[in-house]
């Protein structure tokens, strides 16, 4: 430590000690340049390659020389070889030295041969029969480099991700007659066999093998593909089980050499290639094993040719390591509805070798203190199929309503393709009560289903998302429910951008419950409205229709609606506009909605978006205004 230390002190009085010779350096001007005499994306590509050329770096006739072999080189990659160019050099110093190009680009150079051929097993594999038919040019048209070298990526790149780890490039050349203004385009593409899935080999893991096999996104015998490998890895990481997850394919030392001296690609095939190489030395290697070794491309080439593999199954490495056990996570808020709030969350995302898991979640604020648990049991697909055993007590006092609730529940959850989840459950409640008043004591025992589903983009701060939520629900009394009802519950919000500053949020509420005797409902299931997340301007859960004494009692039927209007501003902050509606009523059909608009302030912060909002109630002469503030997304 100690001469770390040293040694960045000497680094910093360098650094210090430079700063006289940094201020007297002349400053580098970039070349002033004009041109002329060529169309637009040539004019462009010259510009561009002239960019960032020093003007006070060169001498006259050196700065005319390298002008005019720069401007040469981009004019080349749209077919122009033989172009005249005329430098001329106005002014002597570097600050107000200019550059007029004038250009007569001559004759273009035309396709005249085009023979691009496919071999090995992708000659007849669509992706890459469309790649060769796609290609823009043909013979006689002008020649274009970009397109050429594009075809290249395009089939390496492919190669890559199908499973052809023997490609080579048979042949790849670019005849160019200037004289004649003619090009002769050849490319042979040799891929070799298609590679297929093996046997998959899971390490590390405390998890039944088997179900980590059942969650496999490919089979044995498949024909390669890399997005399955990423999909595999990515599906076993939402688990929740594992906390590092490394699926990949397992390569022999020529196909890793291929691999790592493709052209340039950096995607997350090449990377699990040589990531051994790149990660350091393991346990009882030495750090002679840290890079992984290079070839030029003709030997590369030529070793390919020689090394082709009879047997063309890759086997499939898994390399977990489990998540902790127990995970315990605090967290602190402010919300104008609940005031101050207290969460502390303990979580065990693996309790056996079958993945079962435990969720436990205390919530404090002062009007509302709840603890609930849920029990996962995971099903052939963990990620979509399960059975949940949730269970709470919650204790609420705000204002008319005072509750002390008991919830013990059981559900079977299916998550389809679309996204959609579906859950089917039987609930059991017991709610000690009083609203507005009037006291009750039930149990009721009901089944019902659920359809929800919910899709963002941006997690932090969602620039485009949706969500949708059905639910129906019934009790009876033939099953000794002390209540009988048909309950169904429904919202929709959606988020949509239009360009990169304007960011539109919107979204509808309803709710009805049919019942012969209301009395005999808890609260947990009656409708108020207003609030943060309602209609604001009104104060949590303060629109519903009261009884006699003038007291709320919740309400048999809701209907909520907002749409709200932000605008980038600076940075991570943004200017909101907004409009509520809504109220809950005993009949369809109410007298009027309660309506509240306001202004507010949204900033994007390390821990999700924090609202501030100024509402006005329209329909209460009693309050003028009212602050809402939250944090957290929309949904």
């Amino acid at each position: 430590m100690e001469n770390y230390h040293r040694g960045q002190g000497a680094s910093r009085l360098a650094r210090y000690a430079a700063l006289p010779l940094l201020c007297a350096a002349p400053l580098a001007f970039g070349l002033n340049a004009s041109v002329e005499g060529v169309n637009d994306d040539v004019k462009a590509n010259i510009e561009a390659y002239l960019e960032n050329l020093e003007g006070d770096e060169y001498t006259e006739t050196r700065l005319k020389g390298e002008v005019k072999r720069r401007s040469g080189e981009a004019m080349r990659v749209y077919g122009y070889y033989e172009p005249e160019i005329t430098v001329t050099v106005a002014g002597k110093e570097a600050k107000k030295k200019a550059v007029s190009v004038a250009i007569k680009p001559g004759e273009r150079v035309s396709i005249e041969t085009l023979a691009i051929t496919l071999e090995g097993d992708a000659k007849d594999d669509p992706p890459f029969r469309k790649a060769v038919d796609d290609f823009p040019l043909k013979e006689g048209d002008p020649l274009l480099h970009a397109p050429w070298d594009k075809l290249r990526g395009q089939l390496s790149g492919t190669a890559l991700e199908r499973g052809y780890f023997d490609w080579r490039f048979a042949q790849r050349r670019m005849e160019v007659r200037p004289y004649k203004q003619s090009a002769r385009l050849y490319l042979d593409f040799d891929s070799g066999p298609r590679y297929r899935f093996g046997d998959v080999v899971i390490s590390g893991s405390h998890i039944e093998p088997a179900r980590l096999e059942a969650m496999r996104t490919f089979d044995t015998g498949e024909p390669y593909l890399a997005r399955s490998i990423a999909e595999y890895n990515q599906r076993l990481a939402e688990t929740g089980w594992f906390r590092s997850v490394m699926v990949r394919p397992r390569f022999d030392s020529i196909q890793e050499l291929a691999l790592a001296s493709s052209e340039g690609t950096q995607n997350w095939w090449d990377r699990a290639a040589i990531a051994r190489q790149q990660s350091g030395p393991q346990d009882g290697e030495s750090d002679q094993q840290e890079q992984a070794p290079r070839l030029e491309r003709d030997a590369l080439s030529s070793a390919m040719r020689l090394y082709r593999q009879e047997n063309t199954q890759l086997p499939v490495d898994v390399v977990v390591e489990p998540a902790d056990r127990h995970q315990f996570e605090v967290g602190v808020g402010y919300a104008t509805d609940v005031g101050p709030r207290l969460r502390f969350g303990w979580n065990q995302p693996w309790i056996n070798r079958y993945g079962h898991s435990l969720d436990h979640d205390l919530y404090i604020s002062a009007p509302e203190q709840r603890f609930s648990g849920t029990y996962n049991v995971p099903l052939e697909d963990p990620l979509r199929d399960s059975y949940r055993l949730q269970y709470g007590i919650k204790n609420l006092d705000d204002g008319d309503t005072q509750s002390l609730e008991g919830t013990v529940e059981l559900a079977r959850r299916w998550q389809f393709d679309n996204d959609w989840v579906q859950s089917v459950y039987v609930r059991t409640t017991y709610e000690d009560f009083t609203q507005g008043g009037e006291s009750e004591k039930v149990w009721i025992y009901y089944p019902g289903i659920q359809w929800t589903r919910t899709r963002t983009r941006q997690q932090r701060f969602p620039t485009w998302g949706d969500r949708q939520q059905l639910s129906i629900e019934y009790s009876d009394t033939a099953w000794g429910s002390d209540a009988q009802f048909l309950r169904l519950t429904g919202d929709t919000e959606w988020i949509r951008m239009l360009g990169d500053k304007n960011r539109f949020v919107g979204g509808i509420s309803v709710g009805a419950i049919e019942t012969d005797d209301f009395s005999k409902i808890p609260p947990s299931l009656r409708f108020f409205a207003g609030g943060d997340n309602s209609v604001r301007g009104y104060s949590y859960e303060s629109l519903s229709p009261r009884n006699a004494k003038g007291k709320l009692r919740g309400g048999q039927q809701m209907l909520t609606a907002s749409a709200e209007y932000q605008r980038n501003v600076t940075g991570d902050w943004w200017a909101a506009a907004f409009v509520d509606t809504g109220d809950a009523f005993d009949n369809w059909g109410p007298d009027g909605l309660q309506t509240g608009a306001g202004l507010g302030v949204r900033w994007i912060s390390p821990v999700g978006p924090i609202r501030l909002d100024v509402a006005h109630p329209f329909d209460d002469d009693d309050n003028d205004w009212r602050l809402h503030f939250s944090i957290g997304p929309e949904f």
